[in-house]
């Protein structure tokens, strides 16, 4: 399953950032985080609740960009 959601992240640099962290939480199939269009596309993996996963990812960016923030509810 994939999802795109609304973030909010200040820099270029963070977006990368926050695209790794993603891409390593569990449950997360890939991640692709688009600064200009402050946009996270998320695939899943099989078998894996989206809004639990999320509520994950959100923890592992905050690790990298404490002021990001993102729209999955």
């Amino acid at each position: 399953m994939k999802k795109t959601y609304k973030i909010e992240v200040d820099c270029a640099n963070c977006a990368n950032l926050m695209e790794q962290a993603t891409k390593n939480t569990a449950g997360v199939a890939n991640a692709v985080v688009n600064f200009m269009t402050l946009k996270m596309k998320v695939e899943f993996a099989e078998g894996a609740e989206p809004k639990q996963v999320m509520a994950e990812v959100l923890k592992a960016c905050r690790k990298v960009e404490p002021e990001c923030e993102i729209y999955y509810e």
